[in-house]
């Protein structure tokens, strides 16, 4: 089997830790610490995460936000689902993480950031969803492991009350925020609804086949 190798790494904003991008072969990770956060190979829940959102737009031109870059695989889904005249914001917290896709990782992204869909942000998505009021017809955080904020701890005031109510402000009436996460969080869910949100969680395989491990998205929806 070949051996990973350590391409480039890039430190937290906050000076909690390091990202590593490896590459084995065709292959790539991004690890911090001793935690996988995304693998080239495993892309099944990051796009359902744009498939299941998309299919709840109603506006037309959807207008979304995506919150991180990583691979790249919920842009490209977000892309094949929207139309033509979409707009698709993507804010990325981290600016190595842009670099990998424009250099090592461009195979797998596949020239989806030069789609003229697609306008990149470098920053925080909280400052970008507390500029937008009434912007957005959907809003897709993946930014981390889930709402407990493994990467970056501030990442935790999007998933409390107070940044719900944030995404709900942003989102049009009828808009959806659907959430990414590695596992469930049953006291998310009531913090959803808490917040005015009409919410569901499913439950999606990591891979596209039907076996090995699941990830969790909710979807809600702005009454």
């Amino acid at each position: 089997m070949l051996p990973w190798t350590v391409l480039d790494t890039a430190d937290l904003p906050d000076g909690s830790g390091t990202l590593r991008l490896k590459q084995r072969g065709s292959e790539f990770s991004i690890m911090l610490g001793s935690n996988e956060l995304m693998n080239s190979r495993l892309s099944g829940s990051e796009e359902a995460l744009a498939r299941l959102a998309c299919e709840r737009l109603r506006q037309r031109p959807p207008s979304l936000l995506i919150g991180g870059l990583g691979m790249g695989f919920t842009l490209r889904a977000a892309l094949a689902a929207l139309p033509d005249e979409a707009m698709v914001e993507v804010a990325e917290l981290i600016p190595a993480v842009a670099d990998w896709a424009r250099g090592p990782m461009a195979p797998v992204f596949a020239g989806c950031l030069d789609d003229p869909r697609v306008r990149l942000t470098i920053g925080d998505v909280a400052a970008v969803i507390a500029a937008g009021r009434a912007r957005y017809d959907g809003i897709l955080l993946d930014v981390d492991n889930g709402p407990e904020g493994l990467t970056v701890a501030a990442n935790d005031r999007l998933y409390g009350l107070a940044g719900l109510g944030a995404a709900k402000a942003a989102l049009r009436p009828g808009g959806v925020l659907a959430v990414w996460s590695s596992g469930p969080d049953h006291g998310f869910t009531r913090r959803l609804r808490d917040a005015g949100f009409a919410a569901e969680e499913i439950s999606v395989r990591a891979s596209r086949s039907r076996r090995g491990a699941r990830h969790v998205i909710w979807l809600a929806t702005r009454r």
